[in-house]
Parts: structure tokens; C-alpha cells; sequence
């Protein structure tokens, strides 16, 4: 038996990190087999959460490049298919015959995962499960994703009762057993980042802080042009700071909109994790449209909208957490009584990743199968 986590995305290893770290400190043997869905700056996140490099990966050599544009997933999907049936006994004997395969969130490697997991024989787990939109169409592909998850896994760990009754489904049939882990393993990642030393870059005192790179906004330049202006506004009132990655900077110059940043709406490159949970830390509010940086806002108790149309996710909302449904109107709202919406943190009163390795405990193989595995 083995337990064996598929991940691929940046996202997905910052919300297994606190998982893979509880069982090393158990002495737990595990294994993590990677997609290489995103390589840049996967390294240094896997260092700051204290967690090794991925054991395996599921592309040939030449296919280890992020994959930033849809055009470049069917290319990727080819590169770990052809890599994976190279591999597909060596996988077989790493799992077990009764091991436990275990996938993060709504990404294409979520699904790769579960899919492969069912392939191989073992059971397979879905860490972020039930989470719904209620919209097939939004988020896309994401929504898409967790609902084949769904009725691929069959040991789902839910943050909260919320996202145990869309599952419920499941379990009637009993085909399904779901453990409400009490919130996401994001938290467990904030409580480690949140001592850690990091490099910020020199920021305002105070400021806001802006991440906008979904497909829905910044495919159209109309959309994505309004809200900057509507920020570079609001930025009269609080410094804004913009985190942009390659994506989010080559359509700010396609659109020629660099005339909108300024010394108060100013724009620093995509950071590491830790030393971006540095700037967030900092932050006095946050607009964004990550869905990930809501579930850490709402944790922290930071004022934040998500500027978009529908959300799968329910933390934060209606305290410190503003859905603007891609209204400007109601984003208009929120920067005006933003400081209304401060919240306590809650970081230090969940532990998810510690109830998920209470549950998967039973998997892991003895460490001499291991060493066997790894020959």
C-alpha cells in the first residue's frame, strides 16, 4: 500500500504542502508524482512550505514548461498521456494493490489524477472536495472539473458542511465517504508562511493590494480597462499595488494600457509564495479574482472583492469577503466602505491537513516497502 498525491499547478502544491509536511513529521512515507502543469517557480514554493521535490513526473524531459495559454493544454494533455502509459507499471507498483491516490482542487491535473487513480486500482481522494459554483459555464473549466472529480473519488475531504451537502449525492449511494475538514489546507500553509522571513518589495504604508488574471476579465479589453481606471481612482484615496505575472503583463501591453499605472496604482512582478504572503499580510484590502486569495482573505480577515461573476467558493462572504458579480457598481461599493468589512482572523482555529493524515494514516507503507519502491 502507498499513498500518493498527483499535482501539477502551483496552487495545488502550496494547498498539499501542509499535508505532505504533517506526515513527514509522522514519519509517514508518501509519494508525489507531478504533471508539470506549471514548472516556474514550483521549486521555490515546494522550499518555503519545507516539502521535496516531486518523486515522479508524468511528461517526457521535453515537456516540462508551464502551461500558461489554453492553446498549450492539448499539447501538455498529449505529453503526459504518451508519459504516463510509458510509466504505467512502474505507477502500479508504486501504489499498491490497496494504496490511496490522492488529488487537490479543479485543475487538469485534478482530473488526470483521479482518472489515473481509478486506472490503477486504488482508492482516490479529492483534498478542496464539493465545492460548486451552481453554473457549469463559471468558473470554467474549474466547475467542470470538480464535478468529474466528484464521481471519480471516493473519500472526499470537505472544508466545511456547506461543501459536505453538495456531495450528499454521493453518499446516498453510497459510493462516497466525505470528511469536513473544518476549512481548506490553505490555512495550514498561512500559519507556516506567516513566520517565515521573506523579501517584499518596498510597499506603501498602508496600501491595497490588486491581482486580476482570469480568462473571463482579461480576455476582454473594454472590461479589463475599466476596472484598472476604476482602481487608479480609487488609488487617490489608498496606494494600490498590482501583482502581475507574464499572462497579465503581455495583455496590459497588447491593450496599451500602461498609461494607467502611476506612482499611486503601481505594479510589482509575481512573487514566490511566501514573499507574496508577505505583501498580502501588508495589505490593508485586497480586490482580486482568484478564488485562492479569497479563501486566504477570508481566513486573514482582510477586507477583499472578488471581482467576478460567480464564485464556488462561500468563505468570507457576507463578512470580510464582497462578490462584485463583475458589477463596477458594486465595487464601487466595496472601495468606498471597504475598512466596514475587517474581520478577526480565524487562521489559527482550523488544522485540515491534520485531520486529512489522521485519515490516510492507514495507507502508508512500511518504510523498507518503500526503499523496495524506490529501487
Amino acid at each position: 500500500m502507498a499513498i500518493v498525491f498527483v499535482a501539477g499547478t502551483t496552487a495545488e502544491f502550496i494547498k498539499i504542502g501542509p499535508v505532505l509536511a504533517e506526515l513527514s513529521r509522522r514519519g509517514l512515507p508518501y509519494r508525489v508524482w507531478s504533471t508539470a502543469q506549471h514548472v516556474d517557480g514550483v521549486t521555490q514554493t515546494l522550499k518555503d512550505l519545507d516539502v521535496r521535490e516531486p518523486d515522479r513526473l508524468l511528461v517526457t524531459s521535453g515537456g516540462r514548461r508551464s502551461v500558461a495559454r489554453v492553446s498549450q493544454v492539448p499539447g501538455w494533455l498529449a505529453n503526459v498521456v504518451w508519459a504516463t502509459s510509458g510509466q504505467f507499471r512502474a505507477l502500479k507498483r508504486e501504489v499498491g494493490g490497496n494504496g490511496i491516490v490522492l488529488v487537490h482542487g479543479d485543475t487538469f491535473t485534478t482530473v488526470i489524477g483521479a482518472a489515473l487513480g481509478r486506472l490503477l486500482g486504488a482508492e482516490v481522494a479529492h483534498i478542496e472536495a464539493g465545492l460548486r459554483s451552481g453554473s457549469i459555464r463559471s468558473p470554467f473549466p474549474e466547475e467542470l472539473n470538480r464535478r468529474i472529480v466528484g464521481r471519480l473519488a471516493t473519500l472526499h475531504f470537505a472544508p466545511t458542511e456547506r461543501e459536505r451537502e453538495n456531495l450528499e449525492y454521493r453518499t446516498r449511494k453510497g459510493k462516497a465517504e466525505v470528511i469536513v475538514t473544518g476549512a481548506n489546507t490553505v490555512v495550514d500553509a498561512l500559519r507556516h508562511a506567516r513566520n517565515a522571513e521573506v523579501e517584499v518589495p518596498e510597499l506603501p504604508d498602508p496600501f491595497g493590494l490588486i491581482t486580476l488574471h482570469r480568462f473571463e476579465l482579461v480576455q476582454s479589453k473594454s472590461d479589463f480597462e475599466a476596472i484598472l481606471l476604476r482602481l487608479r481612482e480609487f488609488s487617490k484615496t489608498l496606494p494600490l499595488v498590482m501583482v502581475v505575472g507574464n499572462s497579465e503583463r503581455a495583455k496590459i501591453e497588447e491593450y496599451g494600457l500602461e498609461y494607467i499605472f502611476d506612482d499611486r496604482l503601481t505594479r510589482v512582478d509575481k512573487r514566490p509564495y511566501s514573499d507574496f504572503l508577505g505583501i498580502l499580510m501588508r495589505a490593508s484590502m485586497v480586490v482580486t479574482d482568484s478564488g485562492g486569495l479569497q479563501e486566504e482573505c477570508a481566513a486573514l480577515g482582510v477586507p477583499c472583492a472578488v471581482h467576478r461573476e460567480r464564485t464556488e467558493r462561500h468563505q468570507g462572504l457576507g463578512e470580510n469577503v464582497v462578490l462584485t458579480e463583475l458589477k463596477l457598481d458594486k465595487l464601487d461599493e466595496f472601495l468606498a466602505n471597504w475598512q466596514d468589512h475587517r474581520r478577526p482572523s480565524t487562521v489559527d482555529n482550523y488544522h485540515p491537513s491534520v485531520l486529512i493524515a489522521d485519515r490516510i494514516a492507514g495507507y502508508a507503507a512500511p518504510q523498507d516497502d518503500r526503499r523496495t519502491q524506490e529501487r
